[in-house]
């Protein structure tokens, strides 16, 4: 009788811890790209927002200056056509895990967007809005535009991401020269970083690309 008891309650545990186990699941796989959209969303807008209330005239011929950067602050939002008409992410200062649960996150001390050097940012593959979800489809020639409040930035890709899978600790992908760390960078550059494969973060998956075009406000 003792056996069959403990045996009974062994399997009510186990089931119980299934469960959970199962809502855990779905909380990550659904709920945080839920809120994790509706927050880009607000930051989007809040950015589009300021900028509007203090537009840059059309006359200026000026190269833009250094992008306000402040840690855990949205200061420009990125678009890559290859993953949707509608895709957009607002870039936020940091990659910590809160910034990446906003966006897409800039490596401090990295480039900002336009200057010589590398504009390196990093962003979920899976969970927490996972805008690199499709990162994989990006191919030589796709376009990133990352927008300020004085320009837009347009990027073309160098590289197949599937063909570039590196360990975590290949910090070298955003040095200013990638794998060049004592070069001095003659261009300005750009690096997206994610988790691979999906749903693990054994390796990541690297874009490289270089700026094209600038086009001010």
């Amino acid at each position: 009788m003792a056996l069959r008891r403990a045996v009974h309650w062994s399997g009510e545990i186990l089931i119980t811890a299934g469960v959970v186990a199962l809502l855990f699941v779905g909380y990550l796989a659904f709920w945080t790209n839920v809120q994790a959209d509706a927050r880009a969303q607000t930051l989007t807008s809040n950015l589009v927002h300021s900028w509007d209330a203090h537009p840059h005239g059309p006359a200026a011929q000026a190269p833009p200056g250094p992008v306000p950067m402040v840690a855990g602050q949205a200061f420009a939002i990125m678009r890559i056509p290859r993953l949707g008409a509608g895709w957009s992410s607002p870039v936020i200062e940091g990659v910590t895990l809160p910034d990446l649960a906003e966006g897409v996150g800039h490596y401090p001390g990295t480039a900002a967007p336009g200057q010589i050097g590398n504009f390196a940012v990093a962003g979920h593959r899976r969970t927490h809005g996972q805008p690199f979800a499709n990162l994989q489809l990006l191919r030589p020639g796709d376009k990133v535009v990352v927008e300020t409040a004085a320009a837009f930035y347009t990027y073309q890709v160098d590289n197949d991401p599937n063909a570039t899978i590196v360990l975590p600790t290949a910090v070298w992908v955003i040095e200013p020269v990638p794998g060049k760390a004592t070069a001095t960078p003659t261009t300005a550059l750009i690096t997206l970083t994610t988790c691979n494969p999906t749903w693990n973060s054994s390796h990541r998956m690297i874009v490289f690309g270089h700026l094209i075009s600038t086009r001010l406000k």
